[in-house]
């Protein structure tokens, strides 16, 4: 396993719990402030259920269905370098695997032809499109398909100068995005603006600017894709809701904006990690420029952090912390100016590592927030691992956490 090295932020983590359901192993970490030594935490398990008592008080964690704490089976292992701010133990889980808990509710998953289907914007949740009932939902070749074509191809390149686009009942499924055909009705939910990608003045002067026709969502003004012809747009997977049309129901309120965002990503990249075969992603702008390097670790975590803060203030009107499912990463950014990290990008870039992601320059911003949130929230002794940091999109959020006891 690599070195762990120091940390960049931490939040004082109290109390951190891993399980790993394929290892159906757990991993627990407590802080120095919280237990001062092994002898001072006891862990017991009951039916889908882990009781962690220490000198501040006692956490009852309910755990995912199909998941148990093996009695005993905690232990202490070392810290390490962080031995005088942590204590660390290894435990064991026993997992009966459920046939329907790793189903996706990704539209990339879910679109079928023949289904009727409803798009809302994802900020406020306005009726984009009129329903639609696709005849054909077909998947595009990936973004690196023109780079190889003449190797499919005995004659000229017969795609050159031409784009592929929906016909008027297609759905055509990009990596992050749709191609529809547009309807009537767009005229009064969407709005189009022009903007112009690239610099003459930027380091890449070189490259002529483009002009994106961004489209909006005439409620709200998130921007949810682009007009990438006069009768075609795009909408990218993080701006949108689609579900199913079923009778006169009508749209839940707007969803929790981060936690849906995690969800649609982690959802993306682990079915583009098992269809390209691949663990590194760039997560990059329109313009093509790298916004975000992302290496998948494993997505069968369980994870749950309960800052120290909180184990010392029991206030009954506190909600009690989270556990997600979650998907587990490493992460380095292009705009990091430290040495370490430079030698990445630099290694990314010279040897073509990183199957690219396209999304807007907005949401690549939201997901480089939410991931930095998610790394605070590690003990100091998680949060780097070879010059990247270690980061998490959860995939479902549930309260595991059901009731703490205090101590007076």
């Amino acid at each position: 396993m690599a070195e762990l090295e120091g940390p960049a932020k931490t939040h004082g983590v109290g109390v951190f719990l891993e399980l790993r359901k394929r290892l159906q192993t757990g991993l627990l970490i407590v802080g120095k402030n919280v237990a001062s030594s092994p002898a001072d935490v006891v862990v017991t398990g009951g039916e889908s259920s882990l009781h962690i008592k220490t000198p501040k008080g006692e956490l009852s964690l309910t755990l995912p269905a199909g998941v148990t704490f093996e009695q005993g089976s905690c232990t202490p292992t070392p810290a390490g370098d962080f031995c005088e701010e942590e204590l660390h133990f290894r435990l064991r889980i026993c997992v009966t695997r459920s046939p329907d808990e790793e189903a996706s509710d990704s539209a990339m998953e879910t679109l079928r032809a023949k289904e009727t289907y409803c798009f809302h914007c994802q900020g406020c949740m306005t009726r984009l499109l009129e329903d639609r009932e696709f005849k054909r939902v077909l998947p595009l070749p990936n973004c690196n398909w023109n780079a190889i074509v003449d190797d499919w191809c005995c004659h000229p390149d017969p795609f050159a100068n031409r784009k592929l686009l929906p016909r008027a009942e297609d759905c055509l499924l990009g990596d992050t995005f749709l191609l529809l055909a547009k309807d009537g009705g767009c005229a009064e939910t969407l709005t189009e603006e022009v903007s112009l990608i690239g610099s003459k003045d930027g380091p890449d002067s070189k490259k002529p600017c483009r002009r994106l026709a961004l489209i909006s969502c005439k409620s709200c003004s998130l921007v949810l894709g682009e007009a990438v012809a006069p009768e075609t747009l795009k909408l990218y997977i993080t701006q949108v809701v689609v579900e199913p049309a079923v009778g006169d129901r009508q749209p839940e309120a707007s969803l929790n904006r981060s936690l849906f965002l995690q969800q649609t990503v982690a959802a993306r990249l682990l079915g583009l990690s098992t269809s390209l075969s691949t663990f590194h992603f760039s997560i990059q702008t329109p313009d093509g420029k790298a916004f975000l390097l992302v290496w998948l670790l494993n997505g069968d975590s369980v994870t749950a952090s309960v800052p120290e803060s909180s184990l010392g203030c029991p206030d009954p009107h506190d909600p009690s912390p989270g556990a997600a499912r979650a998907l587990k990463l490493l992460y380095a950014s292009p705009s990091d100016t430290g040495a370490q990290q430079r030698d990445i990008v630099t290694s990314w870039e010279a040897n073509a590592i990183g199957h690219p992601v396209v999304l807007p320059l907005s949401v690549c911003e939201e997901l480089l927030q939410v991931i930095d949130d998610s790394n605070s929230t590690l003990p100091a002794s998680m949060c780097c691992m070879r010059s990247y940091e270690l980061g998490s999109f959860k995939k479902e959020e549930k309260n595991v956490l059901s009731r703490r006891k205090w101590r007076i």
